[in-house]
Formats: C-alpha cells, structure tokens, sequence
C-alpha cells in the first residue's frame, strides 16, 4: 500500500511538471517534522528532571542505547522525502530532544553528515528537559531571525505557572524566498483531553499572535506551522483558534490551510494509543504558499512517513508506530509518532 501511493505520487508529480511547462525545470524540497521520543543523552543533568528519561532508567549499556538511538533517528531523517526529491529534508522541525548536543550527534552521524546540517534551538523551561529545534541544509537554508516564544498557562487550582516548551519562530531564505516557520510541541494530554484542552488552546492562541505579528510586517509572508500539537487538526485549538481550513478554495487571505485534516478524516493517524489512532504531528501553510505563480517556493503535497520498518511487525502494539523504548528498555525501535512532511515547489531557470 505504500509502495502503490508513493508510485501515485511521484506519476502526480511527473504530470504536474509537464502540464505545468514544456521545457520548464522545477525544484522540490522537503519540509519535514518529527517526534524523537525522549532522545535524551546519558549525562545526569542536575536541574532537569532527565533521571526520569528511558535511557536514565537503564540499568546497564546506557551508552550502547543511545549510539542505536541516533543512529535510528539519523536513518529516518535522512530518508524522509528522499523517493521523491532525492534529498534528505531542507528542513526538519524536531521534539522531544533534551539538549543541543543531541542534535549535534544526529546531524554528525555518518548518515547525514555530508548534508551539513545546521541547528537553531533554545533550552525551554519545560519540567521534564525536553526542546523543540529546527534542523536545516545550510546549502539550501539561511536563517536570518530566530526566538523561542514562552508559552505561559497556569494550574487551575494553585495558580502556579506550569513550565512546558517554548514555540521556536525561524525566519530565513530557502534559495532566496523568506519563509518563517513556527516549531511547536503543545501540551499534552494528561489528566485527560476535555481537562487539558485548555492549555492546548493557549498554545494555539500564542501561535496565532505569532502568526499575526508576521502577517502585520508582510501580509504576504510565507509562513510554516509544524509541530506535534497533541491536538488533531478537528479539534478546537486547531479548528477554532487557528482557523486552518480543510479545503485549500477555503482558505482565505491570511488564512491557513492544513493538509492533514483530509488524512485524518480519512483514518490515518501519526500515533496510536488504545487502539485509536491520533494525527497529532501536523505542518500547516499560510494562503501565501498556495498561490500558483511558481516562480518562488509553493506547497505541492504532503504526506505521512509510515515505511514499513516504522511500524511495530509483532505483539500486542502490532501496527502501531515502532517506538524505541518499552518495558524492557531500548527496543532497537525509532519513535511513538510518525513523521510528517510536505513538498515545495519553484520553478527555476
């Protein structure tokens, strides 16, 4: 079933180019997000709570679990879009890392190394240690501005602040177009989701005045939302707040469209728990990118990296996303969520 909607896929692409333009040439990159599940280094970090992370949790072969770890994250990164634009990602939005030095690793495997990755992240506030980060191509990437946006919501009860990620905002030229991305990790669902929605419509809020900021210095700007949301795109932080819009005709001036919403309506998801699965790992695009002049970068399509080898082949979560720990420890697996990934596309010279 994969193999049959990657061939769809690249044929759609095939047609679109020469429909599009006989001798044109086009260019496709891939943007890309991705959940690492708890990739935490084996260093005990005194003011985090990281003695609580999987790999902390290990009795013995600390070391031998995280060289496996990146190694497995390295390989995923370095295949997302390839199929198609025969490149790893341009960019790639990240969650759940503990530190920068993380991603240090990851991008010095031998996997990806040649690709030259560069790294933007902040250390968030967040209890458990963990960050949000943006991974880029610097051949094909050049930041220009980037800030970490503290997301403030507060305990019901005590009216103590609740410390959780900040949103990172990078703005920068993709081969010459500004583009800005927000990379997002909103609250989770503990407690339950009626209970918790709140905090989650508060991240989406926050985002919204990101997003509006941007729209006020260029109403034209070409902006990204990604990030595991821990929301689906019907529910109302996604629906009510940010107003993305399921059909791309719908999709007003300023407004934003969100590809996934059609994926999860038709039952595909990027996390399972319970049976039920959940598209929590989304990327959203502003009307900017949906214009059809491709003379600068636009949205082409998007989809979710669910390869066979990220699935779990066996036992009781069999056909759920073939997570890397459980409670044996290190399964050798890569991560809970799914990545997720859209095309853009420009016409060059």
């Amino acid at each position: 079933m994969n193999f049959l909607k990657l061939v769809i896929s690249i044929l759609f692409l095939s047609l679109f180019i020469s429909t599009h333009a006989q001798d044109k040439k086009f260019k496709i990159h891939t943007l890309a997000f991705y959940n690492l599940e708890n990739l935490f280094d084996t260093i005990n970090d005194p003011i985090k709570f990281d003695d609580y992370s999987p790999i902390m949790e290990l009795k013995t072969n600390r070391g031998e679990a995280y060289r496996r770890k990146i190694t497995n994250m390295a390989r995923v990164i370095a295949e997302i879009g390839k199929d198609v634009t025969h490149n790893t990602p341009a960019i790639l939005g990240v969650c759940e890392v503990e530190n920068k030095d993380v991603l240090e690793d990851i991008v010095n495997d031998s996997t990806l190394l040649e690709k030259n990755y560069g790294i933007v992240h902040y250390d968030s506030p967040d209890s458990r240690g963990i960050d949000v980060a943006l991974l880029y191509q610097k051949s094909l990437f050049t930041p220009i501005s980037s800030s970490a946006h503290e997301l403030k919501i507060y305990d019901t009860q005590t009216q103590k602040q609740i410390t959780t990620r900040d949103q990172l905002l990078v703005s920068g030229k993709l081969e010459g177009d500004l583009i800005h991305m927000i990379v997002n990790h909103w609250p989770s669902r503990r407690g339950g989701e009626a209970r918790s929605r709140p905090k989650r419509v508060a991240a989406a809020k926050l985002n919204k005045r990101i997003l509006d900021s941007l729209q006020a210095q260029d109403p034209y700007a070409k902006v990204i939302i990604m990030g595991d949301l821990n929301d689906d795109p019907t529910n109302p932080s996604v629906k009510n707040v940010l107003k993305a819009k399921r059909k791309r005709k719908k999709v007003d001036f300023k407004g934003l469209y969100n590809p996934f919403e059609k994926f999860y309506r038709d039952g595909l998801g990027t996390t399972a728990y319970r049976d039920n699965w959940s598209l929590f790992d989304q990327i959203i695009v502003s009307k900017t990118l949906l214009e059809k002049d491709y003379t600068s970068s636009r949205y082409y399509q998007a989809g979710i990296f669910n390869k066979n080898y990220l699935i779990t082949p066996k036992g009781k979560y069999k056909g759920y996303p073939f997570r890397s720990w459980n409670d044996s420890g290190f399964s050798n697996g890569f991560s809970d969520h799914f990545p997720v990934y859209i095309y853009l596309i420009k016409e060059v010279k």
